[in-house]
């Protein structure tokens, strides 16, 4: 086992396609909500409820997209394919014909893409390696570096010059991401490769079968995107008129349906020897987080809805005679991350490495209870506009509220993403994955639709999730003993 501090060199590629990509994924959610209600003049409860269905979506997929490279292709093709089908749907988001095709292709991309470069990154490391939290957090850097300078880029694009050149700068980063990760595979070492490969070295290339793989899936879901909007039509007037209850029932059955069908199934090429009791008690600990994230993100993902529109219409943006655009705030979010990545990977090697090792679900609760903190500054802010003559306040109010969540998000974020690798049984790992941002794809699409469910209460979004970040963050505290027992070591 490796000991020293230095990270695998496949770390840093995986860090720059991962920051390519988040650049086109944040640049065109930092338009979205903008761009349909100025440009294309949504009602802001329609732009929110688009906005909450692709987001969930986008993080749902990935369920798929995880089994899809468990079982068949692996996990370097899927990121492949992925990124191409990103790439496809970025580029069409220039057309305002295609933006519904755009959406799914990057619903579908997102599926094969995100929870597989996450898989490759825990492969990089071995079973108990001190550095691994600290490596997703230098991963996660990557990510919010690209998350930092897309809103800068794009949104001045979208905002400034025309929403159609915000969205093709979107689409011309994913192909720099995908560029850069076929260009330094000999850099990934031996993971990620499909499971009927054997043996493989740190100089196994791609096969043509693999190459293959890549083309036709690629094609195959942009074919799919357009067969599920043909049948969209029909069937999607019936949904919309289910209660909001109804549609998110609908959705945890079909996340149950996908993650344990192949669960108890196993998988094709892997042994069909049941699982231990030891590894269900990991799998139900990631369950169990899994479920205490939906709340942490359903408060966060407000970002690009409700504090996007809050930054357009409740903020001074004037700064020396200039107009700061409603989506630069979202860069403060990547750039505290990127400003502050490097002391937490840091803290934790420290404390994991060391008598003060803090437990993974503790780390998680304290990223809760901070978000609920950064929310009570936000409806306090939200209070003082609404009785200033202006109906607004500062520009810091809002960038102290994304600093708060930073800060929040380093606690569970990262340390979410590495606990599913350490405790997912091998042969299920990028399908747990999938799971993990299947959890988060139901609190994205709460996330979007909240607005609309605590008008009806009569309640403040901003105070509902100052109970529920809170509240859920305290209640984790108190089961983690039970949680730390089950994790058997591994976190």
């Amino acid at each position: 086992m490796h000991v020293g501090h230095a990270h695998p060199k496949g770390l840093y590629v995986l860090f720059a396609t991962e920051a390519w990509e988040r650049f086109s994924y944040y640049g065109m959610r930092a338009l979205l909500v903008l761009y349909l209600t100025q440009h294309l003049e949504y009602p802001r409860e329609e732009a929110l409820s688009v906005y909450a269905t692709y987001t969930g979506l986008v993080y749902l997929t990935p369920i798929l997209g995880g089994m899809i490279a468990d079982r068949y292709i692996g996990a370097r093709s899927a990121v492949m394919v992925g990124g191409a089908v990103m790439a496809l749907g970025h580029l069409a988001m220039a057309f305002e014909p295609l933006l519904y095709p755009a959406l799914g292709m990057l619903i579908v991309g997102n599926g094969f893409f995100k929870p597989n470069i996450s898989t490759i990154v825990g492969g990089l490391y071995e079973e108990n390696d001190p550095r691994r939290d600290g490596g997703f957090t230098i991963f996660y850097m990557g990510i919010n570096l690209g998350a930092f300078f897309s809103p800068l880029v794009c949104g001045t694009l979208g905002e400034k010059v025309g929403w159609h050149y915000g969205f093709s700068a979107a689409g011309i980063g994913m192909v720099v991401g995908l560029a850069t990760f076929m260009a330094f595979q000999r850099l990934l070492g031996t993971t990620g490769f499909a499971p009927d490969v054997v043996g493989a070295t740190a100089e196994t290339g791609f096969r043509a079968k693999d190459w293959r793989n890549v083309v036709v899936l690629t094609l195959v879901s942009c074919a799919l995107v357009f067969g599920i909007l043909e049948v969209w039509t029909l069937v999607g007037p019936w949904v919309s008129s289910l209660d909001l209850w109804l549609r998110v029932a609908l959705g945890i059955f079909f996340i149950a349906l996908s993650v344990f069908g192949p669960l108890l199934a196993g998988s094709s090429d892997a042994p069909k020897e049941p699982f231990t009791g030891e590894a269900w008690q990991r799998i139900v600990v990631i369950l169990v987080l899994g479920v205490f994230v939906i709340f942490f993100w359903m408060g966060f993902e407000q970002s690009g809805g409700t504090m996007t529109l809050f930054a357009a219409e409740q903020t001074d943006r004037h700064l020396f005679g200039w107009e700061i655009p409603a989506s630069y705030f979202q860069s403060i979010n990547p750039l505290a991350i990127v400003l502050l990545a490097p002391m937490f990977s840091v803290l934790w090697f420290k404390l994991d490495s060391g008598r003060f090792r803090t437990a993974t679900p503790t780390k998680m609760a304290l990223g809760m209870i901070i978000l609920g903190l950064g929310f009570a500054l936000l409806w306090l802010g939200q209070r003082t506009a609404e009785g200033s003559p202006t109906g607004q306040v500062g520009p810091l109010w809002l960038a102290a509220v994304y600093l708060i969540h930073t800060i929040g998000e380093l606690c569970l974020s990262p340390i979410g993403l590495s606990m599913v690798t350490k405790l997912s049984p091998m042969r299920i790992v990028s399908l747990m994955m999938g799971f993990w941002f299947g959890f988060t794809a139901l609190a994205n699409y709460l996330a979007g639709m909240l607005e609309s469910i605590v008008e009806q209460w009569g309640v403040s979004v901003y105070a509902t999730l100052i109970a529920t970040s809170i509240g859920a963050g305290v209640l984790l505290l108190a089961i983690t003993p039970l949680l730390k027992r089950w994790m058997h070591g591994r976190g």
